[in-house]
């Protein structure tokens, strides 16, 4: 049962206290927006007015060390919410069966989904000029980390491998070429793959990563059977794995190169076809969607009926003028059937964090929308791992259905 505080003035938070009863949420105390701190024990979610006189840097410090969410009414402080890494508040009269809703959509990944679901490996593709594979795959490991998977991070890009430097660590180490020689020997173990990785400490937990080549001219080590065979045991060794790859398919080079030869990209191809899952991520502007469109049908002929999401990184209006989502909606819709489409916001202060220290951007910036962004499709990815169980689908509650439906209503 989720545990809130309410601090909103009379006669509005008796009012929702007992409509928040109904609804099956425990309400620990009801105090004045002015009386908010010191923050009470036990408390999941503190419930406040969105206004600059409540909702102070000293109050959100406070819910962040205690792990406490904060559910904004009135939607006068879009802006101060944004600054703040924040929700959109919900309406000022929001009733309790929608405070509700918003309570369970927002809940950890471990309190909804109680079960464990089998290992995968979800792949990062992107066509040429820099989508940021490399970020994201970073980000998006360390969210899994944080939803509670032991997770690990596989440079298998052979033509700009740049985890290890992203994460500064060093480019000499062992990594996935060492796993590729000891898998064609059969000596690959989940022992010798703690033993060549290299451990991240990060704010969320633990991060296993496997580095990339330092060379390019290193590619004939990741060939197609031994990445294949060391990331069947990484399947074994941990729950989620996170493979960053290049851009480059290549996947008609057999007819042009010698059979017998290594093939320049088989890394690439190799990971995608052992992929349970593939974020293919696109640049919003116009040079970057338009090469995603022209690889896309390449991809998708690649990796068969391999479930792709995509993902378009670096949303801002610059580069599109006005409504930069719906041009991008209708264009991939229109020129390559794509209807299901995630958007990651351009944050460069964030990004020029993680950069100058060397760390995952949610360290650094753990309040960047980039972040934000990546936590759901995180979410979303474990949500796919796990069937439904009882009482922990997301959304199956009365309040959650009466929400759908009420934002499906005409006018809503």
């Amino acid at each position: 049962m989720t545990t809130v505080i309410i601090a909103m003035p009379e006669p509005r938070a008796s009012v929702l206290a007992a409509e928040l009863e109904v609804e099956g949420v425990d309400v620990a105390a009801v105090v004045g927006p002015d009386s908010t701190l010191p923050l009470p024990e036990g408390a999941d979610a503190v419930i406040i007015p969105a206004s600059r006189a409540v909702l102070t840097p000293a109050l959100v410090a406070a819910c962040d060390r205690a792990g406490v969410r904060i559910v904004a009414l009135g939607e006068g402080e879009s802006r101060l919410l944004g600054r703040y890494g924040l929700t959109s508040a919900l309406p000022a009269d929001a009733g309790g069966w929608e405070i509700a809703a918003a309570l369970e959509a927002d809940a950890p990944p471990a309190a909804r989904r109680p079960t464990r679901s089998p290992h995968r490996v979800v792949a990062v593709w992107g066509p040429s000029g820099a989508p940021e594979r490399s970020t994201l795959a970073i980000q998006l490991a360390v969210e899994l980390v944080r939803a509670g998977r032991r997770t690990a991070l596989v440079d298998a890009d052979t033509v700009a491998p740049s985890v290890a430097l992203l994460l500064g660590l060093s480019d000499d180490e062992p990594g996935i070429a060492a796993a590729c020689r000891r898998a064609e020997l059969g000596a690959l173990d989940v022992a010798e793959l703690t033993r060549l990785a290299t451990t991240v400490e990060t704010g969320a937990g633990h991060l296993e990563v496997l580095g990339g080549i330092n060379r390019p001219s290193r590619w004939p080590e990741l060939s197609k059977d031994r990445l294949e065979a060391a990331l069947r045991v990484c399947r074994t060794w941990a729950e989620e794995t996170v493979v960053d790859v290049s851009s480059a398919l290549d996947a008609d080079d057999e007819a042009t190169y010698d059979l017998t030869g290594p093939r320049r990209h088989a890394a690439t191809s190799a990971a995608l076809t052992e992929a349970d899952e593939i974020i293919a991520l696109a640049s919003a502007d116009p040079l970057g969607i338009s090469r995603f469109i022209r690889d896309h049908a390449e991809l998708r002929r690649v990796t068969g009926q391999t479930p792709i999401r995509v993902v378009v990184n670096r949303l801002r209006p610059g580069p599109l003028g006005l409504d930069a989502r719906g041009q991008i909606r209708r264009t991939l819709d229109r020129f390559a059937g794509i209807t299901d489409v995630a958007f990651l916001p351009f944050d460069q202060r964030a990004a020029d964090a993680a950069l100058l220290h060397a760390r995952p951007m949610t360290d650094v910036a753990p309040r960047s929308s980039f972040v934000a962004s990546v936590r759901g499709l995180a979410q979303d990815h474990a949500a796919t791992t796990t069937a439904p169980t009882d009482g922990s689908s997301r959304g199956s509650s009365r309040g959650a259905r009466r929400l759908r439906r009420a934002r499906a209503a005409p006018g809503a």
